[in-house]
């Protein structure tokens, strides 16, 4: 074996992904010591994303001063790639650890998040990549459109940065005079939710609650995120009610189509892009996937469906390696898995079989290159 591809997700509660890969490429080097080994560590575009592409094709952490949440300076960052692509966790600037025990989803803004793509911007950044996920806010995005230009007035005409109580305060939205930079580069926003930004699967419905909102709390978000969308549609032109993924984050993901032109991707989808796997794969033997839970929602085209329908593509095999997998998955088989394998060597409960996740997983692979050896 020549050429041995490495991208799992993370086992959540367990192993990073990039302790997945590390144990996945000391196995193989223990079988084919000479095997070039590209790792891949995946995240989903919540905490720990800008740290997996740097480790998967290099790059630098900028560290930013932005406001936090509750517009208080917070230290904050972002990754910058070799190729220009600017990498930004939303965690990172208007995050749920960053609002600590307060929180107050109506309050919270993603100004912070705007002040993040201001900087990599003005940096000279050529694309941008943005990870939902993890947020505080519910209020459409449109803080960090504030931040990058944009304009809200109320009913008087006076400029103010909305938050999700204040979204109803909106009169008018002007993006006339937005950081330029903005319309040269192309911004992808990973989000691996096909939430609505309205209704019963919506942003204040959905994820409010998670964020501190109590019943009339979510009522306020809702009435507010509706009024929201009507202007984006009559100021803007640009429809996202019913847009699939756009109640992610608290509504960033209308915000992000609606204020940044930006496509909503799976994360998946992007971080392959961004380390040209589709070029990895065409020397490769053999690629390894993985998560913590290999089932139905996997079939949604996340990690390992996303990575499997592109070697299929290419003729790679796929073995999957999970903590456990459910019922149900024969159709995992048609999109490109070749094999899947439980780490689990006995029936334990989960919280006892998390303490053996290190050592069941090599011993999984090993097994499982012990047989690759022998076919």
């Amino acid at each position: 074996m020549k050429k041995v591809l490495i991208v799992p997700d993370s086992f959540k509660g367990t192993l990073s992904s990039r302790e997945v890969c590390d144990i996945m490429e000391t196995a193989v080097r223990r079988r084919y010591s000479e095997a070039a080994i590209v790792k891949v560590p995946v995240a989903d575009g919540g905490e720990g994303t800008v740290e997996a592409f740097l480790a998967a094709v290099g790059g630098e952490r900028v560290e930013v001063s932005v406001q936090g949440p509750f517009f208080t300076e917070v230290p904050s960052f972002y990754g910058r790639l070799p190729d220009g692509t600017a990498v930004i966790e939303m965690a990172a600037a208007a995050g749920l650890p960053l609002a600590s025990n307060h929180l107050d989803v109506g309050a919270a803004t993603t100004f912070g998040v705007g002040q993040l793509m201001r900087h990599a911007l003005e940096h000279g950044a050529t694309k941008l990549i943005l990870g939902l996920g993890g947020s505080a806010t519910n209020d459409g995005g449109c803080g960090a459109a504030a931040a990058l230009g944009a304009v809200f007035r109320d009913a008087q005409g006076q400029a103010f940065v909305p938050t999700g109580t204040t979204l109803r305060q909106i009169a008018a939205v002007d993006v006339a005079n937005m950081l330029p930079e903005l319309k040269r580069v192309t911004c992808v926003t990973m989000c691996d939710i096909d939430n609505p930004l309205l209704g019963a699967q919506g942003a204040a419905a959905v994820f409010a609650p998670q964020k501190g909102a109590d019943a009339a709390m979510v009522k306020v978000l809702e009435d507010g995120l509706v009024h929201l969308a009507a202007l984006l549609q009559r100021d803007l032109g640009v429809s996202v009610a019913a847009l699939p993924g756009a109640g992610a984050a608290g509504g960033m993901g209308a915000g992000c189509v609606a204020f940044f032109g930006s496509m909503l991707q799976k994360g998946i989808d992007a971080v392959l892009d961004a380390v040209h796997f589709d070029q990895l794969l065409q020397d490769s033997d053999l690629v390894f996937t993985g998560e913590g839970k290999f089932d139905q929602q996997s079939l949604m085209g996340k990690v390992v469906i996303g990575v499997a329908r592109r070697a299929q593509r290419a003729k790679v095999p796929v073995i999957c390696v999970a903590g456990a997998i459910g019922r149900g998955l024969e159709a995992a088989y048609a999109e490109g898995v070749t094999a899947a394998f439980s780490i689990n060597r006995e029936p334990l409960a989960y919280a006892e079989a998390i303490g053996h996740s290190r050592e069941n997983l090599a011993f999984m692979m090993d097994n499982i290159l012990r047989l690759w050896a022998g076919k």
